[in-house]
């Protein structure tokens, strides 16, 4: 099972220097608003991500008046063989001879003062960061995810991405490589703003550039939310506790045409707005309510239940995939959910998955009583 042993901080946000042990499965992190709870899930984020899932900016993680900062942890648990190492020179090949035992696997992220970045894994460096995404699998549930909800496209496709570029290391490359040509074609359809040139064949090349990556990805979100959706409406019910017409449907252009075609249709519109009209990147998953959409005739509760239905998904998605259940991220829930779907969530969570789990209150006597309730063993960090 996968388990984080600790963790140290060093200049990360509001931490001076500190550290934390986690000897219990279910970890209550308590204290008043403004004292760093979210703040610890998101280094414990960053170890698992490599980055923040709070800020774009690494710079805006460092402690006020600092340069640089540090965030060193230690796991017990492995995911399986789908993961690579970062490799030394005149090692084996990555994947092989790697850490498998789940002994005290040891992962440091630094940011200089330069503002260079490094991480590593059990003190060898990573080349290419996104070579770690997967390696420790985990779901956080954050306050402005509802965003995902009631939001547009854009956060949906973002929590999307995420939850596969765990579970297949070649979807993030591609995605990787799509999202680098699109901006290039986009850059260049916005250096031609004024002109009369047309050079449609550097236009061709991009389009070429689009197509593998972009046809790779549709291919997989297909595939993926087929069995998800499903899994997500079941999760909705659990957490409702009443049947409710919901529904979820993956929408792209490319179901309707292929590649190539869309973007030669769409190329005189792309010279005329500057932008690239067709693609993977206008990919949706509509939420519907009794045919109308969701977040338009949705209660608040009806909201979170969804949210909450869409975060469970993903954690048994990765459970099942990795064969260890994910890291659990609970940034202040007992605020967002009512007393009935909270007994819901936790009873999942806590009870039924064996996982670890971490949860921001800042009522230390709510989330004990809470957790006392289910009867397993828990810790209480208060800040």
């Amino acid at each position: 099972m996968l388990h984080l042993k600790d963790i140290s901080l060093v200049h990360f946000k509001n931490y001076k220097q500190a550290a934390f042990g986690f000897r219990e499965r279910i970890v209550g992190i308590c204290g008043n608003n403004g004292v760093g709870k979210t703040n610890l899930l998101d280094a414990i984020y960053y170890l698992c991500f490599t980055k923040s899932y709070f800020t774009k900016s690494d710079q805006a993680n460092v402690l006020k008046g600092e340069g640089g900062f540090r965030i060193e942890g230690h796991f017990d648990g492995t995911t399986g063989p789908d993961w690579e190492a970062p490799e030394k020179p005149g090692s084996t090949p990555s994947g092989e001879g790697s850490n498998t035992s789940g002994e005290n696997e040891e992962v440091i992220c630094i940011l200089r003062e330069t503002g260079k970045k490094e991480f590593s894994l059990n003190g060898t460096p990573y080349e290419k960061f996104s070579m770690h995404i997967g390696r420790f699998p985990c779901v956080i549930i954050a306050p402005d995810d509802v965003q995902i909800i009631t939001g547009g496209s854009e956060e949906r496709r973002r929590s999307l991405d995420a939850l596969l570029s765990q579970l297949d290391p070649g979807y993030l490359q591609y995605l990787i490589t799509y999202n680098k040509v699109l901006q290039q074609r986009n850059g260049f359809l916005k250096s031609l703003s004024g002109t009369q040139v047309q050079d449609k064949h550097l236009l061709d090349v991009y389009d070429e550039q689009l197509i593998r990556p972009g046809n790779y990805i549709f291919e997989k979100r297909k595939e993926f939310l087929h069995q998800f959706l499903p899994r997500v409406k079941q999760f909705y019910l659990q957490i409702a506790g009443i049947g409710e017409p919901v529904e979820l449907t993956y929408e792209s252009q490319l179901q309707k045409e292929d590649f190539r075609g869309l973007l030669r249709r769409f190329r005189d519109k792309d010279w005329l707005l500057q932008r690239t009209g067709a693609g993977i990147h206008k990919d949706d998953i509509e939420l519907s309510f009794s045919a109308q959409p969701f977040k338009a005739i949705a209660s608040q509760g009806q909201r979170k239940s969804l949210l909450f239905a869409l975060k469970l998904a993903e954690y048994e998605t990765l459970k099942q995939a990795k064969g260890t259940p994910p890291l659990l991220l609970l940034d202040d829930v007992f605020e967002k959910l009512d007393e009935h779907r909270m007994h819901n969530l936790l009873d999942k969570v806590c009870l039924r998955d064996k996982g670890q789990v971490f949860i921001t209150d800042t009522h230390s006597d709510r989330i004990k009583d809470e957790l006392e309730k289910l009867a397993v063993p828990f810790q209480i960090i208060t800040l």
